[in-house]
């Protein structure tokens, strides 16, 4: 199969961790027959720093043109005084919108050989594996109007949350979807007691949820699944949210199984697909090479399942994780006392290696 991907390394540590993803990604495609077309443009303050646009066109043509994207991270400080349509994750955002990619699909799981970089007590940890199906194109992130407005001193900011019932039916439907092929478990997350956009929310899920009579519907309030999550994290499956709630569970889920440096993600449900680590562009260690590459290289997963259908690929990307984990090798965000912590290239060449082991049976270059 041709593989046609943009490759977005994008700002921080961006780069330095989609250079590993893209390794794993040519190991897989020698392993498996496949031809890997790459092309690599700008995003966020790469693309502004070169043409003072955070998604210039040649790079929209670009991600349009191929069959996947692979991106690293956007934000950078040094455009933290650009106007809104021009700071860096403007150009994320446009990206999605362009792409309509509504659906942002975030697993986070506990590795076994990761208990103990958890927070919590293994025993409450042990078995953790969510996927957080977050709406990804509308709520505050997109609402209008948007504004700061009025003299200094007496200022007034404004955003707007709004959905509309076809966009929350089809992002429940990819829920619903997704845990069929789970343990048949979705909670609906909102603000329904006081927010009107979460009470046509749980109204929408609840009507969709008769489709799907195999799946456990239950709902919760955002502020009682942030605590649920920490006390009982296994006992989640498929957590559907809106676009901020699923933004912030996200990342406390990663807290939770030991680190964010682990979480991948994919936004979906239009022609072209966004593959990204959900860590972000993390300047303050950009350049030192001890970013944790794995979930980029999760994320390369995430890219061969959904946008290729290639399960058998994904799952030796995610293996050879599992196993290089078990063997001891930890980057530094995951590394305790007494563990030599590896840079970024040499937890990648590890996974390399390891797929390299593991497919005895297929030559790989």
């Amino acid at each position: 199969m041709l593989l046609n991907l943009t490759i977005l390394p994008g700002d921080g540590i961006g780069p330095e961790v989609t250079e590993q993803a893209v390794l794993v990604l040519q190991a897989i495609a020698d392993a498996f027959g496949h031809q890997l077309q790459l092309q690599s443009k700008n995003i966020g303050g790469a693309a502004l720093a070169a043409a003072n646009d955070p998604l210039p066109a040649d790079t929209i043509q670009a991600c349009i043109a191929s069959s996947a994207v692979l991106l690293g991270a956007v934000g950078s400080p040094a455009f933290d005084h650009y106007p809104n349509h021009l700071r860096p994750e403007a150009g994320l955002l446009r990206l999605r919108r362009e792409l309509g990619a509504y659906a942002n699909l975030r697993p986070a799981i506990c590795f076994p050989a990761l208990e103990d970089c958890s927070p919590l007590r293994a025993d409450l940890v042990r078995g953790t594996d969510i996927m957080i199906v977050r709406e990804l194109l509308g709520g505050l992130y997109f609402g209008e109007p948007r504004s700061i407005a009025g003299a200094p001193g007496s200022r007034v900011a404004t955003n707007t949350m709004t959905y509309g019932e076809p966009a929350i039916e089809r992002i429940a439907r990819v829920a619903f979807d997704l845990a069929m092929k789970r343990r048949q478990k979705v909670l609906s997350v909102d603000k329904a007691n006081v927010l009107e956009c979460s009470r046509l929310w749980r109204e929408v899920v609840t009507r969709c949820a008769k489709d799907y009579p195999s799946v456990q519907l239950s709902h919760m309030y955002v502020d009682s699944a942030a605590m649920s999550l920490v006390q009982r994290p296994k006992d989640f499956d498929v957590v559907l949210t809106e676009n901020m709630f699923g933004d912030i569970l996200s990342d406390q889920a990663g807290g939770v199984v030991g680190s964010l440096g682990l979480l991948a993600s994919a936004s979906i449900g239009g022609p072209v697909g966004v593959y990204e680590p959900v860590h972000g562009s993390a300047p303050d260690i950009a350049g030192k090479g001890i970013a944790n590459p794995l979930g980029a290289v999760l994320s390369a997963a995430l890219l061969l399942r959904h946008s290729f259908e290639l399960e058998p690929e994904a799952t030796c990307i995610e293996s050879a994780v599992s196993a290089v984990l078990n063997q001891g090798y930890r980057t530094a965000d995951l590394a305790r006392a007494g563990q030599s912590p590896l840079s970024t290239s040499e937890m990648g060449r590890c996974v390399v290696a390891e797929l390299k082991a593991s497919s005895s049976s297929v030559a790989i270059a």
